[in-house]
């Protein structure tokens, strides 16, 4: 069972110092800087990855030709085998890879991780009737498999010039996840800086392929600036391609020790290019930090010498009006000196009629003050005081230091239920229209039981009549911000729970009525006392 998955093939030539990310867009580079540059083409392709099973057998998947070389074709054989995976893979209907530039000798087999990282498994060489045969090895387990023309067999970037790619058969036994990976390629062209001249390779059959490879790889060494960036790699890569000449010019000549010494010289120069490679991005990456550096450093000159030139300016029309602050002051001085001191005098006496009055200010407003903060607490015991009777009137109500405690019996409920009776809602209705006259209550509800039956009932039942009255009063307008519900079951009695009349007593909730506007319990002004209202059950 498979799902769609790809692998985004992104086109990203680091061989440079700078890029253009435009698609099928070749900017030519400065062929007279002594450091080889280099540009790139950004080309985006998808194919898709395949996740083989561990140790699962051998599966099949197809090869198709791409647009470079519709006619090619392949079938690969892939089998996970202990630590790896093998793959025996049959071509046809290739071409010979110099069709895309002299540069391009052979191909090259990869594998390419969903997470975009290419792995050369093999070189394709091209056989009789653009057969070739090839059976390689990967330790990855999950990847995709492209076959791309290079100038050598050692590359470790593929370039864009894929010519095959795998395609998935309907037998093929594995998963494909959804992927978008991205992994650099070398444009076509890109191995060859612009203006560099790279005469073209003159194929000899008498010789093998690997000593062409061999002489590739070494000029593109040298054309990346491994001779200066290299040199020690790319000396050895010389001297090793000199004694593969020798063997390919004498008389007895080796085939098997010219194309070994060969593939040794295609490695050495590849080392020795991606070497160049680094130390030109090092040295450009080196050279653009001091640029930015003596940018910066010249900028922090200019503004230290600007801020410098406006301090001595400033500084000298500061002095300039200091000086002239000084003449006019001892100009003044002598004929002001008579002046201060009768202004001086004037204002001691000011002052002392100003101390004066304040004193007088200082007395009233104290005993006005005073008189308020009477006026203000007789206004509260007044307020709480014709409160405590209103409530009366509807319901058993006392003063105490928490509140106007307005007292809820348990008859105004259904037995063992929290559903408040007609009865008990009117006379919510009623509270509630005494309540919101005054926004500024705040009204705490608190349910209360006997001890009759288990905890978890009576601390359940408590909740929901607390809760119960606290909805009913909102729902008539009293603000939910300035109420408050809770439920103590049995655990704040008020009578003995030995009685039903003690128990009656208990099962209640009470409304506490509190907030700055009726401040404490009353404690001069006296109440009328008021017949509690008993409600019928």
């Amino acid at each position: 069972m498979f799902k769609t998955a790809s692998i985004t093939l992104a086109v990203v030539m680091t061989l440079g110092a700078s890029a253009q990310a435009q698609a099928q867009t070749q900017v030519p580079a400065d062929s007279g800087s002594p450091t080889p540059t280099f540009r790139l083409n950004v080309i985006s392709r998808t194919t898709r990855a395949v996740s083989y099973r561990h140790r699962s057998g051998a599966t099949k998947i197809n090869f198709q030709g791409t647009d470079l070389m519709p006619a090619a074709a392949g079938e690969a054989k892939v089998e996970s085998k202990r630590g790896a995976l093998e793959v025996e893979v049959e071509f046809s209907g290739l071409d010979r890879p110099t069709s895309f530039g002299n540069e391009y000798l052979t191909y090259v087999l990869w594998a390419i991780s969903p997470e975009g990282r290419p792995v050369n498994i093999g070189e394709v060489l091209v056989g009789d009737n653009h057969r070739s045969k090839l059976d390689v090895t990967t330790d990855l387990q999950a990847f995709a498999m492209i076959v791309t023309a290079e100038p050598y067999y050692a590359v470790r970037r593929p370039s864009n010039l894929v010519v095959l790619e795998n395609a998935i058969r309907p037998d093929t036994v594995g998963a494909t996840e959804v992927v978008d990976a991205k992994f650099e390629l070398i444009d076509r062209g890109g191995y060859i800086p612009t203006g560099y001249k790279f005469d073209p390779v003159i194929l000899n059959a008498k010789l093998p392929l690997e000593f062409f490879e061999a002489r590739n790889a070494l000029r593109i060494a040298k054309s990346a600036g491994a001779e200066r960036y290299a040199t020690s790699s790319y000396e050895k890569a010389v001297n090793q391609m000199n004694e593969a000449d020798a063997l390919a010019t004498g008389k007895h000549e080796n085939k098997k020790s010219l194309s070994a010494l060969s593939r040794e010289v295609v490695q050495t120069a590849e080392d020795a290019r991606e070497i160049a490679m680094k130390h030109i991005d090092e040295e450009r990456t080196e050279a653009e930090r001091r640029a930015g550096s003596h940018r910066e450093a010249a900028a922090t000159d200019r503004a230290n010498n600007a801020e410098a030139a406006t301090a001595d300016a400033l500084h000298a029309r500061r002095e300039a009006d200091r000086k002239n602050l000084d003449a006019q002051a001892a100009a003044m001085q002598a004929a002001g000196a008579q002046a201060n001191a009768e202004r001086d005098r004037n204002d001691a006496q000011e002052k002392q009629r100003a101390a004066e009055a304040d004193s007088d200010r200082n007395r009233a407003a104290a005993a006005s003050s005073d008189a308020q903060l009477q006026q203000a607490v007789r206004d509260r015991e007044e307020l709480r005081a014709r409160l405590l009777q209103q409530f009366n009137l509807i319901l058993e109500t006392r003063d105490t230091a928490r509140g106007l405690v307005v007292n809820m019996s348990d008859v105004l409920f259904d037995s063992g239920k929290f559903t408040l009776r007609p009865l008990a809602r009117e006379k919510l209705a009623k509270i509630s229209g005494i309540v919101l006259a005054y926004p500024s209550l705040n009204l705490a509800i608190e349910g209360n039981t006997d001890s009759v039956g288990t905890e978890a009932f009576n601390q359940d039942l408590s909740e929901k009549r607390a809760e119960g009255v606290r909805t009913y009063l909102t729902q008539q307008g009293i603000p939910a911000a300035s109420t408050t519900s809770t439920g103590f079951g049995k655990t704040r009695p008020i009578a003995s729970n030995d009685t039903s009349e003690g128990r009656q007593q208990n099962r209640r909730v009470e409304l506490i009525v509190s907030g700055e506007v009726i401040g404490t319990k009353i404690i001069s002004l006296s109440v009328q006392p008021v017949a509690a209202v008993t409600s019928p059950q």
